[in-house]
């Protein structure tokens, strides 16, 4: 194939088997050939283009479309919920920055894990994350396909699904650097619309709609209990899901290793501070709080609903629209370029078919990887849209799917700086990863049932998977090359 390796190749002359010293790997360049392979994806993004790319797939306005649901598993301490899942993704962000320096590959927590702790370790991190990265674009779409359809109901939704995937695929397959220009402007209009929601909201708060001014959505003794909060903050972490998918374009990034990093801790950070102020502003203008949280018939409309009590139907068709843009089209986006990139890096290291390894020769994206997500995506987004709970299914196991690999990649933090590498930086390497482990177990224990049951037999399927792939000798090369080599800024 034209442009392709489909198994790691060591990169000119260089032996697989030299370990770089301390001069090398002193960019991000050079990163990706010190472990073997081959520089096939085109580095031209800025630390800039990464931090907007984690915005856009976090997407500024995500409470926007679950803020309903988040407020009825809350008891309306949406903020808090908002507020807990920022400290618990913290700590996800940083052993993500830690592996990303260390390895600064495409293939996110499969390639952590993988070569921080054991390949069949990071095969079935992969598989897992596979659930999240592969299913959110579907997922994507139909949230976004519904909400046009209830302001346009003469387009039916599948419609709607087949015209974003399109545009979507279109664009990302004219490369990355179309896609990062597309997202910069459609970020922007997201941020203007949040600004003016944040601004009536405010106004009238303060003119006396709603509650007024108080503190119940942070914090009400009425309804808390550390069970309540937690489960809730297992539907809010979707709003999250996205700053890890940085990691995934590390091949594509221009500057040094610790660009990933930061840009996934800045792109966080941003994030969460966005979705609490949003959100206490809206927990103060829902018109029934009591009758979402006891009952929850409204708890698609809730966010409009209250952008209704402060500016009106404009208000609430502008974030309406604004939500089925920013889910359907900047975040399903970003979410399909991400996704392309986990099974190239997968594929490259024979865990998945090796056509999906192809990268265009002119484009120098993986082309294949684009049309199989977009393919998946259309019909897991039409599928869904003809069940009544094909929102909230997709939205349970994406989120498992994520948390789970979220717990392997703290766990390959330990193995790989502390056992490894015998690092001293305890906080960093031990502490940091331990806290996000924990944090994790109690959101995963607590989270829906049947997303608990579906995830693991997805893990047993995994489990079943990777037996195959090794009895027929199809075991990833991820770690025989420079197995402990770091990228140094």
């Amino acid at each position: 194939m034209s442009g392709t390796s489909t198994t790691p190749q060591p990169a000119a002359g260089r032996s697989p088997d030299v370990h770089p010293g301390p001069g090398a790997g002193t960019g991000a360049a050079q990163g990706v050939e010190a472990f073997g392979y081959r520089q096939e994806l085109k580095r031209s993004l800025s630390l800039t283009d990464l931090l907007v790319y984690g915005l856009i797939f976090m997407v500024p306005i995500a409470p926007f479309g679950i803020f309903g649901g988040v407020f009825q598993a809350s008891g309306g301490m949406v903020a808090l919920v908002y507020a807990v899942a920022l400290v618990a993704m913290a700590f996800t962000a940083a052993s993500y920055a830690q592996m990303s320096r260390a390895f600064p590959m495409a293939g996110s927590v499969y390639t952590y894990a993988g070569r921080g702790i054991a390949q069949p370790v990071g095969f079935l991190a992969g598989w897992m994350v596979l659930l999240d990265y592969v299913l959110v674009p579907g997922l994507l779409y139909l949230i976004a396909a519904l909400a046009m359809s209830s302001i346009i109901p003469a387009v039916p939704v599948w419609a709607w699904i087949v015209g974003f995937i399109v545009l979507n695929t279109v664009v990302n397959f004219l490369g990355i650097e179309v896609t990062a220009k597309t997202t910069k402007v459609v970020l922007v209009g997201e941020l203007v619309v949040l600004a003016v929601f944040l601004v009536i909201g405010v106004v009238a708060l303060a003119g006396g709609a709603g509650r007024g001014f108080s503190l119940t959505p942070l914090y009400d003794p009425s309804t808390f209990s550390v069970a309540l909060v937690f489960s809730a903050v297992s539907i809010a972490v979707l709003s999250f899901l996205g700053f890890d998918a940085i990691s995934t374009l590390a091949e594509e990034n221009k500057e040094s290793a610790r660009s990933i990093g930061r840009a996934t801790i800045a792109a966080l950070a941003l994030a969460g501070v966005l979705f609490i102020v949003q959100t206490y502003v809206a927990a103060l203008l829902v018109p029934d709080p009591a009758g979402l949280i006891a009952e929850g018939d409204a708890a698609g409309t809730a966010f409009y609903d209250a952008a209704r009590v402060a500016g009106g139907a404009a208000l609430a068709t502008t974030t309406a629209v604004a939500t089925a843009i920013a889910w359907g089209f900047a975040n399903s986006l970003v979410a399909q370029a991400a996704t392309s990139r986990l099974l190239f890096a997968m594929a490259r290291d024979r865990q998945l078919p090796s056509f999906l390894a192809r990268v265009h020769p002119v484009r120098r994206v993986p082309v294949n990887a684009t049309l199989l997500v977009a393919a998946v995506s259309l019909v897991l987004g039409i599928g869904m849209s003809l069940r009544e709970d094909g929102i909230v299914l997709l939205s349970t196991l994406v989120n498992f799917g994520a948390l789970s690999a979220f717990l392997v990649l703290h766990v390959s933090v330990v193995v790989h700086h502390l056992v490894r590498r015998r690092s001293r930086d305890y906080w960093r390497h031990l502490a940091v990863p331990v806290i996000g482990f924990a944090v994790l177990v109690v959101v995963v224990v607590n989270a829906d049932v049947a997303a608990q049951r579906l995830g693991f037999a997805w893990l047993g399927i995994g489990v079943v998977v990777l037996v195959v792939l090794l009895a027929t000798g199809r075991r990833p090369a991820m770690a025989t090359e420079v197995e402990h080599a770091e990228a140094r800024p």
